[in-house]
């Protein structure tokens, strides 16, 4: 399951409050300033900064 461009327009990463955009796999919102990675379960967003992940570049 997607998640829809309208909620992805509104959503806004919980550490910085900058934008977020879907990953390749579309599994996860990624941070691009805070390097973290939001996981998707289920259709879901899980924008919690406890689990969050952090990205590698």
């Amino acid at each position: 399951m997607t998640i829809s461009k309208d909620l992805l327009d509104i959503l806004a990463c919980p550490k910085c409050k900058g934008s977020i955009t879907l990953n390749e796999t579309e599994d996860g919102l990624v941070c691009d300033s805070c390097k973290l990675l939001y996981e998707i379960r289920d259709g879901i967003p899980i924008m919690l900064i406890d689990e969050a992940k952090p990205i590698q570049e």
